[in-house]
């Protein structure tokens, strides 16, 4: 399995993608803007999508890259989300007004996308992999996934690539991580500790709030952790802050933190 950053920023800005991870070749972990670099050829070999949620700048170039790809494909392209996203898509783009409604386009019997609803706890099979979702807490309906090189339904699944998504204090999101075989885990810092209460209102975390959420993962439990969609202004001061946080006086980092940037990429 192969993971490749396409977009993992806070905002956009030059060299400033949003969030968006391709998995091999056929499958796209959210869709922000980070998607819009990618050839037309790697576009249509996507065969599905998972959306952690609904804000726009996980799903902007969904719309876009269904009109860049759609007419060459042969079978609709198929995206997983929870209900209250997919319909949030439905209402607000594939309306008929902010963009063509591609599930009924270009016929309803052959369209270009098909919605496909998803729940926590739901482990799906696709392309040799399978994905798992998993609680995430924001201000609307979220997920992250965990994503295993073992194509079944075990309650143990191989080696896995853990993106927590959009999400505050989860203490769910921890019971199920410290089951699993943890190969990285992607979790977002969006705020700088001087904005750690507009942190708190939206649902995200800052430095401190991070620091108390990996006092969740269990002892013994140590893999890399991938700081992701850092506002583009603050990322410096952002990083300086988490490793201060995670400093044990005179004994180093409790974690392997590291930040993450388009182009990396992992391999299981």
């Amino acid at each position: 399995m192969k993971i490749r950053v396409l977009g993992c920023s806070g905002a956009i800005a030059r060299d400033c993608r949003t969030t968006s991870f391709l998995v091999d070749d056929d499958v796209l972990v959210d869709a922000g803007t980070g998607v819009g670099d990618l050839p037309l050829e790697d576009m249509a070999r996507i065969g599905h999508v998972f959306l952690t949620h609904s804000h726009l700048d996980h799903i902007a170039a969904l719309p876009l890259m269904l009109d860049a790809v759609g007419a060459r494909r042969s079978t609709p392209l198929q995206v997983h989300a929870l209900p209250a996203t997919i319909e949030a898509l439905r209402a607000h783009v594939f309306n008929g007004t902010i963009w063509p409604d591609f599930t009924r386009i270009p016929s309803p019997g052959a369209p270009f996308v098909q919605f496909c609803p998803l729940a926590v706890g739901q482990r799906i099979p696709v392309g040799g992999k399978t994905v798992e979702v998993l609680p995430a807490e924001h201000t609307v309906p979220a997920v992250g996934f965990a994503i295993s090189t073992r194509h079944d339904n075990s309650e143990t699944p191989g080696h896995c690539w853990v993106y927590t998504g959009d999400t505050g204090p989860n203490p769910a999101l921890w019971q199920r991580v410290n089951q699993l075989l943890v190969q990285a885990l992607v979790i977002k810092t969006a705020f700088a500790e001087q904005d750690a209460a507009l942190a708190q209102l939206s649902q995200h975390l800052s430095p401190q709030a991070l620091a108390q959420e990996l006092t969740h993962i269990a002892p013994g439990h140590r893999f890399p952790i991938y700081i992701t969609h850092t506002k583009p202004s603050q990322t410096g001061q952002i990083m300086d802050e988490i490793r201060q946080q995670d400093a044990i006086p005179g004994n180093g980092p409790r974690h392997d933190i590291r930040w993450l940037q388009v182009g990396y990429k992992w391999q299981f």
